[in-house]
């Protein structure tokens, strides 16, 4: 069993849901991402989706946009992430993904990144420019590296799609709250995607259900997960961190110590 599936079925067990996490490696700079991913990791993340910055990140909204372009400008590339994991590793069990777009993948060459991936302790792949059908480019150099390979879903998504997206994936399913990007308001639209995600929630029946982009607060954490067995906050979190480091009066304690108790406070959703 992988990490990420006993992960799933002990908060099944507590009656708990999962709080995942996403941070883009590398931002506010390189020397900053691990002390953040502690910080996060101490503050109660259930798992964490270390982002490889990219310069066109389609599925993303304006806060982790400026994360990735923040990273690629300070030079991290894809073996910065590497070595984040694998420093990251050693010092944790929390469940560690790894979150990026296809063409560096491909660039690099699918095997030896899953390869790499797994050498350095990661746990599974999201990939969000990579449809189902298309999911042979992954599935296979990632099972044979002991990979979860996660794949999305929108409320767009036909039932015989989210079928096909519940078979190929491994570790959970990612419920995109909007057909949009991250970091949606979700203010006039909970009871909607509530209503989604009890549809899909009847459709996949062999992952977990995770919801993210748009979540911002544990009520909207709460609400949402009434039909999911997790979510994932990311732009929230980013905003955060960039008003942080933004603020020359801060010192590096006392931030980090003010992202691990925003975490906190998101981790309260994770309870009906």
């Amino acid at each position: 069993m992988s990490r990420i599936s006993a992960l799933f079925a002990a908060l099944e067990r507590r009656r708990e849901k999962a709080m995942g996490l996403f941070l883009t490696n590398g931002f506010p700079d390189l020397r900053v991402t691990l002390p953040l991913l502690r910080a996060m990791d101490a503050g109660g993340a259930d798992f964490i989706e270390l982002g490889m910055p990219f310069s066109d990140p389609l599925a993303e909204g304006l806060p982790i946009q400026r994360s990735s372009a923040q990273a690629l400008a300070g030079g991290v590339r894809m073996e910065d992430a590497f070595r984040t994991a694998r420093a990251f590793r050693r010092e944790s069990e929390t469940p560690l993904l790894l979150m990026g777009y296809i063409n560096p993948i491909l660039q690099y060459g699918v095997g030896n990144f899953c390869a790499a991936a797994r050498s350095c302790g990661v746990d599974g792949l999201v990939i969000p420019d990579l449809p189902p059908d298309e999911a042979g480019l992954i599935v296979g150099p990632a099972r044979d590296n002991h990979l979860d390979t996660v794949f999305l879903l929108a409320p767009n998504t036909r039932e015989h799609r989210v079928r096909n997206i519940d078979r190929l994936s491994t570790g959970f399913v990612y419920a995109v709250s909007v057909t949009g990007i991250t970091g949606t308001d979700l203010a006039d639209r909970i009871d909607a995607v509530a209503q989604y995600l009890e549809r899909a929630r009847r459709i996949v029946t062999h992952n977990p259900l995770v919801v993210g982009f748009g979540i911002r607060t544990r009520t909207d954490a709460r609400r949402l997960c009434r039909h999911a067995e997790g979510f994932v906050v990311g732009s929230a979190l980013a905003e955060f961190i960039e008003a942080l480091w933004r603020d020359p009066a801060g010192s590096g304690g006392d931030r980090l110590e003010a992202v691990e108790g925003f975490v906190r406070s998101l981790a309260a959703g994770r309870t009906q």
